[in-house]
């Protein structure tokens, strides 16, 4: 079995050429021209646009009365709360769904609603609402469901709600289905009673790129304000939106990048007992949470018991009252995640030995079926074939009824949600959006989806090759302390906002030093062509040496690693950051990329 490993990728180095004058832009904003150049690179035009960029306040988020259907929403939703009716919350299992319904579930009972909800269960319902959910939820009395991060594809399952004379309220941010005939789309809806949505064609809120959690906050702000509620009491349910943009891989421009940077703020002083007891089991409790640690620690941990267990776990988790019983309950969170840990790589290495020891390997979409392997885990591993190889991956499991279900990650290149539209008629139920999708189909079907999606695909050679975009070719001798400190002012980094990649070419690796317990650091010296000298640190030693050895030799990797005179010379692509140790600050640079100098 072949074991999951960073591979060392060719990639083509692009430089970002977009045009400002970023002389007058440092001055007015008091900023080096290089973070001027980074912020436009971020296509961020405007001195408004500039000035919330660098100071995010939620003071700029959109008026959420712009939503389609909001209006009509709030009013039914007033009627059923001084009705007494019941109301039921039917959530997603991921970490967005589980953060939604929070939301909507604390938002909900602030505002006087009799309230309860149900998170499907990943292998026993499937994603979203379902018929069966519906009619548990008519059996126990249930008048109206709401849903969050799911409902725009459940027509079925709302059509079952509508004959029983149920109230349907959708609340989700995902792409809405359509059919296409002679190039002219036409979008088709569930028929809830309100569908509030920002993938609606015909929504004027101005910015559609949002989870479902922050949409589900929009309907309890406009919930608290019809109500009378005080808005600051608004502001505790920030911390979760945030959590979950990051999550659910939101861009983090415009107003997602206030929902993190507030999110962040809050969580490194929260009071939610479940919260503070997944950090503290993950180790973090004396660290400043970053969106890395949302996104690549605490946040699997919540996704995990959706994946392995039932989600309702993490739910119990944030409501959590005494620091006892949330401490137990993240050390539940905890220990699914390390299975689902261990799970993942087993059955990465199996789907990397299937397809390099078969015709797939040369396929422009990879389309493969992990027999055994857990459903919950396909998306994971349909992500990590898509960064090994940079093509699009679908990677499909058997159900306990004999079908075929399915997650896939796409590259940028491919928008994965309308190639899976061409061939809908292979699948019985698909949805997503552009980078991701989830699926099932008849078995049978398996053979002719892989064929037809790549007969349909128009991606090129040039398409299909990794890019890595260079905000600015900086020298190492141009970087010093301030300029890192006003780097850091455009945190948080993620989707839409990376950290910055700057780049020298020509720099003479004067020395390489193997450290950490498991040997996995490289602290490199290097040298540019003017005598400026600075250490840089890479994490993937084996790969590394390899590589110089590769391009170099033998002799002159054996001479770089005793600090001796060698041939060593890379171009580089890096991160500028500050070393602190033992009191001391030193300048050091986070080698992200590199290539052999070309003479």
């Amino acid at each position: 079995m072949l074991p999951f490993s960073i591979i060392f990728m060719e990639y083509k180095w692009m430089m970002h050429g977009k045009k400002a004058d970023f002389s007058r832009i440092g001055e007015q904003f008091n900023i080096d021209p290089v973070v001027a150049r980074v912020i436009r690179n971020r296509d961020v035009v405007g001195d408004q646009a500039i000035s919330e960029y660098l100071e995010p306040s939620v003071d700029y988020l959109y008026d959420p009365w712009l939503f389609k259907d909001m209006d009509t929403a709030i009013d039914i939703m007033m009627d059923k709360i001084n009705l007494g009716h019941n109301i039921r919350i039917i959530a997603d299992y991921d970490v967005d769904g589980v953060m939604s319904c929070y939301v909507l579930y604390k938002g909900l009972q602030r505002a006087g609603a009799n309230v309860d909800y149900e998170i499907p269960n990943r292998v026993l319902d499937g994603y979203g609402l379902n018929e069966a959910m519906v009619d548990r939820a008519y059996d126990s009395g249930i008048n109206t469901i709401i849903t969050c991060d799911n409902g725009i594809a459940q027509f079925a399952a709302v059509s079952r709600a509508k004959e029983l004379g149920m109230t349907v309220i959708i609340t989700d941010h995902h792409e809405v289905s359509y059919t296409e005939e002679d190039g002219v789309r036409t979008y088709q809806l569930p028929s809830a009673d309100c569908v509030i949505d920002p993938k609606r064609d015909d929504c004027t809120y101005p910015f559609p790129n949002i989870c479902g959690a922050t949409v589900a906050y929009k309907f309890v702000q406009c919930l608290f304000e019809k109500r009378g509620i005080d808005k600051g009491e608004l502001t505790p349910l920030l911390m979760y939106v945030g959590f979950a943009t990051v999550c659910d891989v939101m861009p983090l421009l415009d107003e997602n990048r206030c929902l993190v940077k507030t999110a962040l703020d809050m969580i490194n002083k929260t009071d939610n007992e479940g919260i503070k007891a997944l950090i503290s089991v993950n180790l973090l409790s004396e660290k400043t949470i970053t969106e890395y640690h949302l996104g690549y620690v605490l946040g699997p941990c919540i996704n995990a018991t959706g994946r392995l267990d039932s989600a309702n776990l993490s739910m119990k988790l944030l409501l959590a009252e005494n620091r006892t019983e949330a401490l137990e309950l993240a050390s539940q969170l905890y220990n699914l995640n390390s299975e689902r840990r261990s799970l993942t790589e087993e059955y990465t290495g199996r789907a990397f030995e299937l397809i390099e020891n078969s015709e797939i390997r040369n396929d422009k979409v990879i389309v493969i079926f992990l027999d055994g392997c857990h459903e919950s885990i396909a998306g994971i591993i349909a992500g990590r074939i898509k960064e090994k190889y940079y093509k699009p991956a679908l990677v499909f499991t058997r159900t306990s009824d004999n079908l075929y279900k399915g997650s896939g990650r796409s590259i940028k290149e491919y928008n994965m949600y309308e190639e899976l539209a061409k061939c809908q008629k292979l699948m019985l139920k698909f949805g997503g959006h552009a980078m991701a999708a989830g699926f099932t189909i008849w078995p049978d079907n398996l053979e002719p989806l892989r064929k037809a999606l790549n007969l349909e695909c128009a991606l090129t050679g040039e398409d299909m090759l990794p890019k890595i975009m260079i905000d600015v070719p900086m020298p190492i001798d141009y970087i010093h302390f301030e300029l890192i400190e006003q780097l850091n002012r455009l945190a948080p980094f993620g989707t839409a906002n990376p950290k910055p990649l700057f780049a020298q070419q020509k720099l003479f690796v004067r020395s390489a030093r193997v450290l950490g317990k498991e040997g996995n650091v490289l602290r490199l010296v290097f040298e540019s062509e003017t005598g400026a000298q600075m250490e840089g640190v890479y994490f993937e030693v084996t790969e590394f040496l390899d590589n110089v050895k590769e391009w170099f030799g033998e002799n002159e990797c054996d001479q770089m690693l005793h600090g001796w005179m060698n041939k060593v010379v890379l171009d580089i692509a890096y991160y500028p950051t500050i070393n602190e140790f033992n009191g001391m600050r030193a300048l050091q640079l986070n080698v992200k990329y590199y290539r052999k100098s070309e003479d």
